[in-house]
C-alpha cells in the first residue's frame, strides 16, 4: 500500500537539504530529537556502566590490567578513529540512513558484549561496538543542527546537556545494580545486554520519525583520508595504552613520533583533494572558523581529564578502598545531578548573559573541585565516606556542567550547515581521541605509581596514593583549558541579539501516514 504524499515543495528522495529550515509547525522534530537524544544516552550510559562494573568484570573473566584498559580505551580508539569518516557518510548517504545503521550494529555488538565468552572476544566486540557508535553519534549533532534553526539550538544543546548529566547518573547507578543483583547468574554481562530493547526501539522508531538530510551537493568518501586517520590515532594510542605493561620499548615512542608524521600528511594530503575535487574528509576550511578552532582544542585537553579522572576514580573507590559497586555507583549521585543541573542552566540562562565566561567559570571551578578531593582524600584516607566525598564531587560536578553542554553550542554555532556532519564528527573525535589519551595516560599517572606485586596490606595506601595523584594531572588539565577558552568568542553567534538567521522557505516532502498534521 503506498502512501499519500503531500510536498511543500519538490526535493527528490523526500530528503532535505541542509539549507531547509523545518516546517513550521512540523511536531515531528521534536520526535526525532527524542529518538537522537535516546541514542546519545544509550552510548554515553555504555561509557559510564562499563567503569563501575571493570573491577567485576577483572575477577569473573580473569583480565589483566592491559585488557582491562584496552575494554575501556579500545571502544574509545574504536570510536576516535570511525567518528570522520561516520560524520561525512552521514553528509553523503543520509544522516538518517546512517544513524539508523549504527544504531542497529551498536545493538548487535551489545549483544556480543554481553555473551563474551573471554577478556579477548570482550575487547573484540568492544572495538565493534565503538565502530557502531562512530557511525551513529556524529549523526546526532547533524540531525540537530540541520533539523532547528539557530534560535532554537541553545535550547537543544539545554536539552542534550540534561541528557548529558541524566547518562552519567543512570550509567554508574545502573552498573551498580545490574552488578549487585547478578541477574540468572549473569555478573556483569546484563550492562551491555540492557542495550539490546533500547537499541530496537531507536531502531524501529528512527525509521519512522526521523526526516532524511544530507550534503546539498554530491560527495564521495575520502577512503585515503580515513586510512591516515585511523593509522594516525593507532599509531599515537596503541603504544600510549600498551606501553607500560611492555616496558615502555622502544619503537612505541618510535610510533607516537611517526603519528605526527601521518597526520601532517593528512593534512596536505586534504588540502590537495579539496581543491582537486571539493570532497575532503576533514573540511579543513572548518579551523578558519576561530570558535571551531578553539573549540576543538578545548575539546582534545578536556577529554584528556575525563578519562584520567573517571577510570582511577573507579579503582580507587573499589579497590583502593574496598567499596561495592552499588557503593561506589550510588557514591556518584551528587556528581552527577550537579552535572545535570549545571548543563541545563548554563545554556538556557548563563551564556546568554555572561558569554565565554561561562565556560571558563566551570575550568576554574572543577579544578576546585578535583583540588578539594585531593585534601579530603590525604586528610581522611583510607576511613573517608561517601558523605564526605560529595563536597568536592558537587563542585566538580557544577564545573563540568558549566563547560559541557555551552562548549558545543560554541563549537558549532559558526560552522555552515553544509559542513555540520563533518564537524559534529571532529568535536566527538577529538574529544575521544582525548579520552583515550587519558586513558592511556592512567599508565603513567596513576599504575605508574603503584608498585608491582603489591602485599593485600600495601593495596590500599598504594591506591590512595596514586588516586591523588592522577587528581594533580586532572587539575592541571583544568588549569589549560582555562587558558585555552580565551581563544574562544565572547559569545557564541546564536546568542549575539539579532543574529537570528533568516528562515529560507521550508523544502521538504513528507507522507500523509508519518506526519498527519501537516496535511490537515
Amino acid at each position: 500500500m503506498t502512501s499519500t504524499e503531500t510536498t511543500l515543495s519538490t526535493q527528490p528522495d523526500g530528503v532535505r537539504p541542509d539549507s531547509a529550515s523545518p516546517v513550521p509547525g512540523d511536531r515531528r522534530r521534536w520526535f526525532a530529537l527524542a529518538i537522537v537524544m535516546t541514542a546519545a544516552f544509550m552510548d554515553l550510559v555504555d561509557v559510564t556502566i562499563v567503569n563501575i562494573a571493570i573491577p567485576s568484570i577483572q575477577r569473573d573473566a580473569g583480565a589483566s590490567v592491559s585488557q582491562i584498559q584496552w575494554i575501556t580505551a579500545g571502544y574509545a580508539l574504536a570510536f576516535a578513529a570511525g567518528l570522520v569518516t561516520g560524520g561525512r557518510l552521514g553528509d553523503i548517504h543520509g544522516r538518517k540512513r546512517v544513524f539508523l545503521l549504527g544504531i542497529g550494529g551498536f545493538t548487535v555488538a551489545s549483544a556480543l558484549c554481553g555473551l563474551a565468552a573471554n577478556p579477548e572476544m570482550l575487547v573484540a566486540s568492544r572495538i565493534l561496538q565503538g565502530g557502531m557508535a562512530a557511525l551513529m553519534v556524529p549523526q546526532v549533532l547533524s540531525i540537530v543542527h540541520a533539523t532547528f534553526p539557530a534560535h532554537e539550538r541553545g535550547k537543544v544543546f539545554g536539552l542534550f546537556g540534561a541528557i548529558v548529566g541524566l547518562g552519567a547518573v543512570s550509567g554508574p547507578l545502573l552498573g551498580a545494580l545490574l552488578t549487585e543483583w547478578n541477574l540468572f547468574g549473569l555478573e556483569w554481562r546484563p550492562i551491555f545486554l540492557i542495550n539490546l530493547p533500547v537499541g530496537i526501539a531507536g531502531l524501529v522508531l528512527g525509521s519512522r520519525f526521523i526526516t532524511e538530510s544530507k550534503a546539498p551537493k554530491a560527495l564521495r568518501l575520502d577512503l585515503v583520508g580515513v586510512a591516515l586517520v585511523v593509522a594516525g590515532l593507532l599509531m599515537l594510542l596503541y603504544p600510549l595504552t600498551q606501553g607500560r605493561e611492555l616496558g615502555w620499548p622502544l619503537w612505541g615512542y618510535v610510533t607516537m613520533g611517526g603519528a605526527v608524521v601521518v597526520f601532517g600528511a593528512l593534512v596536505a594530503y586534504e588540502r590537495r583533494k579539496t581543491a582537486r575535487d571539493g570532497s575532503p574528509l576533514i573540511e579543513l576550511s572548518l579551523f578558519r572558523v576561530k570558535s571551531f578552532a578553539a573549540g576543538i582544542a578545548v575539546q582534545t585537553v578536556f577529554g584528556v581529564g575525563l578519562g584520567i579522572f573517571f577510570l582511577v576514580w573507579t579503582l580507587y573507590m573499589q579497590i583502593g578502598l574496598g567499596w561495592t559497586a552499588l557503593r561506589a555507583g550510588l557514591t556518584g549521585v551528587p556528581f552527577s545531578i550537579a552535572v545535570s543541573t549545571a548543563a541545563g542552566l548554563s545554556v538556557q540562562k548563563l551564556v546568554p548573559r555572561f558569554g565565554r565566561k561561562v565556560l571558563q567559570a566551570g575550568a576554574l571551578t572543577m579544578a576546585a573541585g578535583v583540588l578539594l578531593y585531593i585534601w579530603e582524600s590525604e586528610r581522611y584516607g583510607l576511613g573517608i565516606a561517601s558523605w564526605q566525598m560529595a563536597l568536592p564531587l558537587v563542585v566538580m560536578g557544577v564545573g563540568m556542567g558549566l563547560i559541557v553542554a555551552p562548549l558545543t553550542d560554541a563549537v558549532l554555532s559558526e560552522v555552515p550547515r553544509e559542513h555540520a556532519g563533518s564537524a559534529s564528527g571532529l568535536i566527538n573525535t577529538v574529544q575521544q581521541m582525548g579520552n583515550a589519551l587519558g586513558l592511556g595516560l592512567v599508565s603513567v599517572v596513576f599504575y605508574g605509581v603503584i608498585g608491582d606485586r603489591l602485599p593485600p596490606t600495601e593495596v590500599g595506601p598504594a591506591f590512595v596514593d596514586a588516586f591523588q595523584h592522577a587528581l594533580g594531572w586532572v587539575a592541571a588539565v583544568m588549569a589549560v583549558i582555562f587558558l585555552l577558552m580565551f581563544a574562544l568568542p565572547k559569545r557564541p553567534a546564536q546568542h549575539v541579539e539579532g543574529s537570528a538567521e533568516p528562515e529560507p522557505t521550508a523544502t521538504v516532502t513528507v507522507t500523509a501516514e508519518k506526519a498527519p498534521e501537516l496535511v490537515s
